[in-house]
């Protein structure tokens, strides 16, 4: 079997703020008056991961903060194979919680730009759907404001309808900004349903619960819309019993375009190259079946076309057995 960590791919389906490294979370926690434990928690579900997300985010105050994690963010993406990623983060939360709206963006900005690890990204932003119209519209004035910006998508409990957004996702799509929303997560078809609709999303973040509705997984398959599928936060937050009885294989059966992704690395404790590792032994896949991750992540996402033609020849070199081998 071939090193997972030298398969080139794309990573769709990560938020910043759960990529921290432990050590520079304790570090921060110093810095900012916060006590962090030695160790992470047990998660156990939901509300175990939201309220180390709420630490984390305590722990983020100064520019020099938001500057690190994303300088880091990149240092260890390349390290696990990723040529190009798409990465989430939570501007208009930060910018309000710090009473400066700016600041936490282009101190991200100024992080993952001074990277020289070679990443090529671009970042999403996203709002909770449990929070208010007025500070979605702020996410969208935040990413029509920075070219480095790309899309806009809803987060949080799925429960909570899109319909009172619907204004901002037509602006954004008429000023050409993508939408890419969580769906299908912890909610089934009709969320899914909103989201193509209301939504216009571009993807399913996640997207896992399509399978209970035979007509939907039709229309997605035929749309040809990707899932950013994450096996092991959908165990870790209790939506998927175990990795091996994850639906994930059913997904690909159905013939529906499955891209594999962390979500949150600091919380399942697995990065990219580890993901794939994981899903890997549990299924039993053969190199070819994950290269073809690899090849559907590159694909679906919105990388430069040079960029993906390259990280496509590079998974066939990838997969080619060396001389003599």
């Amino acid at each position: 079997m071939r090193d997972l960590a030298t398969l080139p791919k794309a990573h769709l389906h990560v938020h910043l703020e759960s990529t921290i490294r432990p050590g520079t979370l304790r570090e921060l926690g110093e810095a900012n008056g916060v006590d962090v434990p030695a160790e992470p928690p047990v998660f156990d579900g939901f509300r175990a991961f939201a309220d180390y997300n709420a630490l984390v985010r305590s722990c983020l105050r100064r520019p020099e903060d938001f500057e690190r994690i994303a300088r880091e963010y990149c240092e260890d993406e390349t390290a696990q194979g990723t040529r190009y990623a798409e990465v989430t983060f939570t501007a208009a939360s930060h910018g309000e919680r710090l009473g400066d709206p700016e600041m936490p963006l282009e101190s991200v900005l100024k992080g993952l730009n001074a990277s020289t690890s070679g990443l090529e990204w671009r970042l999403l932003l996203d709002h909770s759907r449990r929070r208010s119209v007025e500070r979605a519209e702020r996410t969208l004035d935040l990413a029509l404001k920075y070219d480095e910006v790309f899309a806009i998508g809803m987060a949080g409990e799925e429960n909570h309808s899109l319909r009172p957004f619907a204004t901002v996702f037509e602006k954004a799509h008429a000023e050409g900004i993508h939408l890419l929303h969580h769906t299908g997560e912890d909610a089934g078809p009709d969320s899914i349903r909103e989201a193509l609709d209301v939504g216009r999303t571009e993807r399913l973040g996640h997207g896992i619960r399509v399978l209970e509705d035979p007509e939907l997984v039709a229309e997605v398959r035929d749309r040809g819309l990707a899932l950013e599928v994450c096996p092991s936060s959908n165990v870790t937050l209790g939506l998927v019993a175990s990795l091996p009885g994850h639906p994930l294989p059913r997904l690909l059966d159905a013939g529906l375009t499955v891209t594999l992704n962390t979500d949150v690395p600091s919380v399942t404790g697995a990065n990219l190259a580890e993901e794939y590792a994981r899903v890997r032994d549990a299924f039993g896949y053969d190199d070819a079946v994950m290269a073809d991750f690899a090849r559907a992540s590159v694909t679906a996402s919105f990388a430069p076309e040079a960029t993906k033609r390259m990280a496509l020849e590079d998974i066939d070199a990838w997969l080619t057995p060396a001389a003599g081998g």
